[in-house]
């Protein structure tokens, strides 16, 4: 279900990739049972009167450029909670963003569902999964790889004592800038929680990166979480094989 209420004025709505078949068929090699596959007439009869908005959260980083995304995010969760009543819910890492958001809504408004974090899956090179880098030509999808690449140099920091903020940030935002394919929006440090920024690394965190390339927006980010003194940093998992969006396509 590409959901509407989360896409703002001139976003690619119409243009968002989709492949139902695809989808189907990787849903079977991984052994479900049943999807759930609602038109958007059925999830909104009406323009919903009722929105979800969890205001603090939702307004740095995507926020600032994408300002009624989120509120159609929870909206849709929420009312995907209600009905479904599900146990657990899963959602991928690379919004870091979003999974605070949804584990924020479940909490306040005391949904019955543990919300399960998943890692990122990269391609081979390190580029984030998403069906937006359908978009990319060759050339541009060589230039994604560093956003990637530039939170491999902040997470490198990170493993020799570099604690500022604004040093690892820079180190992510210089590896984006040197590619002239890439547009940086962002590359800030916010707390994996509460989603405000954090002048320096003192706790479980997240270094967010945004940037357009080509026609894609593209977000991704590194997970810094306190270990033995020290922090590891989550990036996910790279495919060895062909990507999953070229699976069953």
């Amino acid at each position: 279900f590409v959901n509407p209420l989360q896409f703002g004025l001139d976003e690619d709505l119409d243009d968002y990739p989709r492949n139902l078949d695809r989808d189907a068929t990787l849903a079977d090699q991984a052994g479900v049972d049943l999807l759930v596959v609602p038109a958007a007439e059925e999830m909104f009869p009406e323009p919903p009167e009722t929105v979800v908005s969890v205001d603090a959260l939702a307004r740095p980083l995507d926020g600032r450029y994408r300002p009624v995304h989120f509120d159609g995010v929870a909206t849709v969760v929420a009312k995907l909670f209600a009905g479904l009543q599900p146990d657990r819910a899963y959602f991928g890492r690379k919004d870091a963003q979003q999974l605070a958001i949804v584990r924020r809504l479940a909490a306040d408004l005391s949904f019955p569902v543990e919300i399960v974090g998943m890692p990122i899956v990269r391609e081979s090179d390190g580029l984030a999964l998403s069906s937006r880098n359908l978009y990319l030509d060759r050339d541009e999808r060589a230039a994604a790889a560093s956003l990637s690449r530039g939170l491999g140099r902040a997470a490198a920091a990170v493993a020799e004592g570099e604690r500022a903020g604004a040093a690892l940030e820079e180190a992510a935002m210089a590896e984006m800038a040197a590619d002239p394919l890439v547009r940086p929006e962002y590359a800030e440090l916010h707390d994996a929680v509460g989603v405000f920024r954090l002048p320096a690394l003192d706790r479980e965190a997240f270094l967010a990166v945004s940037a357009h390339v080509g026609k894609a927006r593209l977000i991704d980010n590194v997970r810094f979480v306190p270990e033995d003194g020290t922090y590891a940093a989550d990036l996910g998992v790279r495919l060895d094989g062909p990507s999953i969006l070229e699976r069953g396509s």
